[in-house]
């Protein structure tokens, strides 16, 4: 099921800076002992994704006292116990050999583009899955959650006349947070259903225990997924006047069509008076588009072999997303899941319930869940 979040419409203001991007840099693992409280000189790390947020000079640096491991040390909730420490550190070693799965520089354009939503001047679109399977990958099923982005995408873009940051909650959404830690059935008990990275659904012991190396199994599923996703979204799947055709046979073939049939006819009849103001169907603007991916930044185990250090800014990015957010039951300010993701310089989320709201207040609520999902915060 698809979800929505974005920044309302709001006029292009005149005389506003234009961004500035980096280009997308080298990686390398992350080393605990090299990444504590040192702070990153500010010739390096100057912040250079949106003059909008921060001042152009302003320099970034490194958290402090933070290291990649430094979430061991704090209160760790919705891990699973692996039976064997020893094929646990295993595979995690295996996987910080691993190259990365994003890489920096798309991180910090993401954060370019989820500011000028921050600003009003674009709308955040996130779709995908509750959680990625093992059983259900196939190429068909991830083109089609994409193909459903992309039409919602060009819908929102004509109504709301902003561009709109597509980001797919796939390539890596795989764990899932459990209310009980064991789950019971006709007098037998065993330990919950994790997520296919963590375990498997059937209700048997071999199934339930924890495996790592579905860990590895994982991170290959989410290379091929955005291997496949990256294909798409610049070798032509994605043409804009594909995607109007879309919409126009979905309208053809629906009930409620005729209620949005007018406005896919508007579409279309924008894309033809562009292409007849030379505009043509095949230039580039028309017919790639970008994309992320995001994911519950749950496993933490994983996401510390996937961290890796930007050698051009020194800051450190978890490389197994474009972006991760942190849930309701492991956002505690003390916890180990806040206290990993204070020291990456993803662009993050954070997710919020009925208990944020009451605690809040709806008015104050709101004003956060604006700051933290459509901005990059950090706690230090």
């Amino acid at each position: 099921a698809a979800a929505l979040t974005g920044g309302a419409a709001q006029p292009r203001r005149a005389g506003f800076l234009p961004l500035k991007r980096r280009t997308i840099s080298a990686v390398h693992a992350a080393d605990p002992a090299r990444s504590g409280g040192a702070s990153v000189p500010a010739a390096a790390a100057a912040k250079t994704s949106s003059p909008t947020v921060a001042p152009e000079a302003a320099a970034v640096t490194r958290p402090a006292s933070w290291s990649v491991d430094s979430w061991r040390k704090k209160k760790a909730l919705q891990l699973p116990e692996y039976p064997n420490k020893e094929e646990l550190d295993a595979v995690l070693k295996t996987i910080e050999t691993f190259p990365p799965i994003v890489f920096a520089g798309e991180a910090r354009h993401l954060e370019d583009r989820l500011a000028e939503a921050a600003m009003g001047r674009a709308f955040v679109l996130q779709g995908g899955d509750c959680a990625e399977s093992f059983k259900e990958f196939n190429a068909n099923n991830i083109r089609d959650t994409f193909r459903v982005l992309l039409q919602m995408g060009a819908v929102l873009m004509f109504g709301g006349q902003v561009p709109v940051v597509k980001v797919g909650r796939m390539a890596g959404q795989f764990a899932k947070p459990r209310s009980d830690n064991f789950e019971e059935k006709d007098g037998v008990k065993l330990p919950s259903y994790r997520g296919d990275n963590v375990n498997g659904d059937a209700f048997d012991l071999k199934s339930r225990t924890p495996d790592p190396d579905r860990m590895i199994r994982a991170y290959a599923q989410s290379v091929a997924t955005l291997n496949l996703l990256r294909a798409f979204a610049t070798g032509g799947y994605a043409a804009m006047q594909r995607v109007i055709q879309w919409n126009l046979d979905f309208m053809d073939h629906n009930e409620q069509g005729d209620r949005y049939r007018e406005l896919a006819h508007r579409v279309d009849e924008a894309l033809g008076f562009m292409t007849a103001a030379g505009l043509g169907m095949d230039h580039p603007i028309m017919t790639t588009t970008d994309f992320w991916t995001s994911h519950e930044c749950l496993l933490l185990p994983y996401e510390q072999a996937l961290t890796r250090e930007d050698s051009t800014s020194g800051l450190f990015y978890d490389c197994s997303a474009h972006m991760v957010w942190v849930g309701e039951r492991t956002r505690q300010l003390d916890g180990a899941h806040v206290e990993f993701l204070r020291g990456i310089a993803n662009p993050l989320g954070i997710k919020v319930g009925t208990e944020f709201i009451l605690r809040f207040g709806q008015r104050k609520s709101k004003f956060f869940f604006s700051v933290f999902w459509m901005m990059k915060f950090k706690i230090t």
